[in-house]
């Protein structure tokens, strides 16, 4: 395989929701007024991602794993996924509240749809005044009290509102109850999987009159009634990879880097970076690639020494 760091075209989504900033604040090509998803690397079916640059350009991610597995992937997760990428990274713009909704865990969502889970993660980079997000239950519920309020219109009495700025990061393992309010946008990192449990739609309709489906009987056994911590801390010491999450799907680092920083990955894994404020040069093999706030890049498993320079906010994802 021929080794460099990795772009892709990104898959480009509209929704009820979005809005315009994908391409205001992170430069996307986008072409509609409401845009609400960038996915930036994807190996779910039907929206396969595919290279922009260099050799491998317009070739699909899953034809380079099928070529490369080991080098691309790494050994280890190419044991563990075979020919699957297992992560899903996406820029989110939510220009109105989203829907309330709930993903299932491993075990139903094999068990119902032949799909991973969906534990995922988010990073504000952007957040209006006065930007909200649901994660979970204020108190501990239960199904019980949960049906009453959702058949009475009052389910988000139930539920825990945090107002939010750029730089928090919720980390939301399945069963959590979430929504991302209006008025920010979200650098989303999460297991490959697009199954969603859509609980509550503030009774929205489309521009035919229509309301989106909701799944309220599937999501009823895969919810968590009790209350959660989702909101990560984590330090911010430059040019450090300082963890943010941690869990057996994915790992993610902040890296504030201002300067220059050289790497040395044994990790036997991909990376992904997700450029979420800033500029930076990345330089192997003597050559220097320059990217900026909302680019995303996959380095190989294979290429594991580098350098980066610049000053930016990265995000850092690998599977340990």
């Amino acid at each position: 395989m021929q080794l460099y760091p990795l772009q892709f075209t990104p898959i480009l989504k509209e929704r009820i929701w979005g809005g315009t900033k994908l391409k205001t604040y992170l430069g996307k090509p986008i072409t509609s007024d409401i845009t609400g998803e960038s996915w930036e690397l994807s190996g779910v079916s039907g929206d396969v991602s595919l290279v922009s640059n260099g050799v491998y350009s317009g070739v699909s991610l899953n034809d380079l794993m099928a070529q490369f597995p080991n080098e691309l992937l790494g050994k280890k997760i190419h044991r563990q996924f075979g020919f699957e990428f297992p992560l899903l990274f996406k820029y989110l713009d939510a220009r109105e509240d989203l829907s309330i909704q709930v993903h299932p865990n491993d075990d139903l969502a094999r068990v119902r749809h032949n799909s991973f889970g969906k534990t995922e993660m988010w990073y504000v980079m952007q957040a209006d005044p006065g930007a909200e997000l649901i994660v979970g239950f204020k108190e501990d519920s239960n199904q019980t009290e949960y049906l009453e309020h959702l058949h009475n219109n009052t389910l988000t009495e139930l539920l825990d509102y945090k107002a939010v700025q750029k730089g928090d990061v919720f980390f939301l393992a399945t069963g959590t109850v979430h929504a991302i309010g209006a008025g920010m946008v979200i650098a989303e990192i999460q297991q490959t999987s697009d199954i969603t449990y859509r609980l509550y739609d503030f009774d929205r309709t489309d521009a035919q009159g229509n309301k989106r489906e909701l799944h309220i009987d599937l999501a009823l056994d895969a919810i968590n009634y009790q209350k959660i911590e989702a909101e990560k801390k984590y330090n911010r010491t430059e040019n450090l990879a300082n963890e943010i999450v941690d869990c057996s799907y994915f790992t993610t680092n902040m890296i504030p880097l201002n300067g220059s920083i050289e790497i040395n990955h044994e990790l036997d894994s991909f990376v992904v970076y997700m450029c979420t404020e800033g500029c930076f040069d990345f330089v192997f093999n003597e050559q220097t690639y320059t990217y900026q706030t909302g680019d995303t890049i996959l380095i190989p498993a294979a290429l594991n020494h580098y350098q980066m320079s610049g000053q930016a906010t990265l995000l850092e994802i690998f599977i340990r």
